[in-house]
């Protein structure tokens, strides 16, 4: 599995196509962010990113984030 650690630079798909930024948290537990609930583990983490292009934050599974 991918791991990904605060401050990796990464890009993901994203609706107009695709959105680079940076990692801002790894999420390893059931929370609230980024206006959602995570179902997160140790085991299955999530990630808090930050798009350098609008500033938004999402969170995104490790398989759909690509390290740059």
């Amino acid at each position: 599995m991918k791991r990904f650690h605060k401050g990796d630079k990464v890009r993901w798909n994203s609706h107009g196509g695709h959105a680079e930024g940076e990692v801002l948290q790894e999420i390893t537990s059931d929370t609230e962010a980024a206006g959602r609930t995570v179902r997160a583990s140790k085991e299955e983490p999530q990630y808090l990113v930050r798009s350098d292009k609008s500033g938004g934050k999402a969170v995104h599974k490790p398989e759909a984030l690509e390290k740059m």
